[in-house]
């Protein structure tokens, strides 16, 4: 059975990847959100909760059986190598649920997985075909991100970026750059990564 190309789309927090991925989506391309997608896993996947409650306790979930956010995020917190247990349970299961979802596609030439967090394209066993790095200023990503979440103090917004992979790294991982700034119009860039793709896709 034919399957689209899968485009990964990443970028730190602020740089525009959703936006990007609306573009794409206006030409009428599919768009997988993984974190989004994760979220409704982690509260109704089976085999998922099953294996995050042997991680973590009962109290991963509460008595309804929805996943119990704000406990995980405090356990995982201060112990790095429970967190990276916790993401090595959730990223296959994401995995599995992004190529099913992309084999409904089989009509079009490429489908999109956004995500905070993507490797380059085929590592670590990954099923992307080309990774797309979405790429903005510091400042422009703060200002956007204060005006999104006006609760945040430019430090708070800081730490979080300090948190991600760098700008530099990313680029390293990408096979196309798009550049969302003040200076460098959007669409043009995106409809020729469509131009691309659709040809690729072929």
């Amino acid at each position: 059975m034919k399957k689209p190309l899968l485009i990964g789309v990443t970028g730190g927090i602020g740089s525009g990847k959703t936006t990007v991925c609306r573009i794409f989506e206006a030409l009428g391309i599919p768009v997988y959100s993984a974190d989004e997608r994760a979220k409704w896993l982690v509260d109704h996947d089976a085999i998922l909760k099953s294996d995050v409650t042997r991680l973590l306790g009962s109290e991963a979930y509460d008595e309804a059986g929805r996943y119990n956010r704000s406990w995980v995020a405090a356990q995982v917190f201060a112990k790095p190598d429970l967190l990276l247990q916790l993401n090595a349970l959730i990223h296959p299961r994401v995995h599995a649920d992004t190529e099913l979802w992309a084999r409904g596609y089989a009509d079009k030439p490429y489908v999109i997985k956004e995500a905070a967090l993507l490797r380059a394209a085929g590592e670590d066993g990954n099923n992307l075909d080309k990774l797309v790095v979405v790429q903005s200023p510091l400042e422009l990503r703060i200002h956007r991100i204060h005006q999104r979440d006006p609760h945040r103090s430019a430090q708070e917004i800081k730490n979080i970026i300090s948190r991600q992979i760098s700008d530099e790294e990313r680029i390293e991982m990408a096979d196309y750059v798009v550049y969302n700034n003040d200076t460098q119009l959007l669409i043009p860039q995106v409809l020729r990564l469509h131009e691309a793709f659709c040809q690729t896709g072929l």
